[in-house]
């Protein structure tokens, strides 16, 4: 597995980038044929998009457990594109909610419609990756088991990388593979481990936050609520 990681950071070292370029991750279930497009599903943290990280553990988790997965060293050309940039904070953790469809229910409202049209006008939008650590206290925040203020407690907390998604056409043009990489079985098996490794991490924390906040900030629902009675 270090083998692995050694090689995917000399690959990137290698790679000649100019000022307005940068290097990034992207794990593909069956390899990426023909044209780069925003067609991910549309459920996911940013929307239908494509998707890429900062960090390669994060795309090379989510492939582990696909025979046929390849991982990808890209770079992005930024100069032409519309960015939007969001911090890592409750702004973050509602935009992921739209996006999942955990806000649904409150259509119409004033805070549904700014999160509907948050990410209009823009080519790529950039944010903390959701990771495995990340996971299960995101969905706990959503099934109402911590509040807010646990959540950017967690947020701030755990060092997450940060993944660039191409939303539109342009911002997908603007992607070029430098490097296809196959795994093996022996590095898959390791990057289950980690995964699972990093899954029961998320647990403890959230477990111990819960504990330390219990009753500081708003639950999902209460928010949700506020929303509703505001119109």
């Amino acid at each position: 597995m270090f083998n692995l990681y050694d090689f995917i950071n000399s690959e990137s070292e290698n790679i000649n980038i100019n000022s307005n370029q940068i290097t990034l991750y992207h794990g593909s279930k069956s390899g990426i044929n023909g044209l780069i497009t925003p067609s991910s599903r549309e459920k996911c943290d940013f929307g239908k998009g494509f998707y890429m990280g900062t960090q390669p553990e994060q795309p090379l988790t989510l492939i582990c457990d696909f025979p046929n997965s390849k991982f990808y060293i890209m770079t992005l050309d930024l100069s032409e594109l519309n960015v939007l940039d969001i911090s890592p904070n409750l702004e973050w953790a509602l935009l992921v909610a739209f996006h999942r469809g955990k806000m649904d229910k409150i259509k119409g409202t004033a805070l549904y419609n700014k999160y509907q049209n948050i990410s209009k006008s823009h080519d790529l939008i950039v944010g903390n990756i959701a990771n495995d650590r990340m996971f299960y206290v995101l969905d706990n925040f959503f099934l109402g088991n911590i509040t807010d203020t646990a959540l950017i407690k967690s947020l701030s907390a755990l060092q997450l990388g940060k993944q660039y998604v191409c939303i539109t056409q342009k911002a997908c043009d603007a992607v070029k593979i430098e490097k296809e990489i196959s795994i093996s079985d022996t590095d898959r098996l390791f990057l289950q481990q980690i995964s699972a490794e990093n899954r029961m991490h998320g647990v403890s924390l959230a477990n111990d936050i819960c504990r330390n906040y219990r009753r500081e900030g708003l639950y999902f629902d209460e928010i949700l609520e506020n929303a509703q009675k505001e119109g």
